[in-house]
């Protein structure tokens, strides 16, 4: 029973660091642009030539 009393609490606080570190990445911009990672694989880039 006095694990719980410990578990419970830290088990709450890591899910709030969770929520917050999402919010803090969406404020932050991070899924703005979902569609345009995985489509820059098909753009070919341009050789330098030297």
């Amino acid at each position: 029973m006095n694990g719980l009393l410990v578990l419970i609490p830290v088990a709450l606080g890591l899910g709030l660091l969770g929520l917050a570190a999402f919010f803090w990445s969406l404020r932050g911009g991070q899924f703005d642009d979902l569609d345009g990672a995985a489509l820059r694989i098909f753009v070919e880039d341009e050789e330098e030539a030297s």
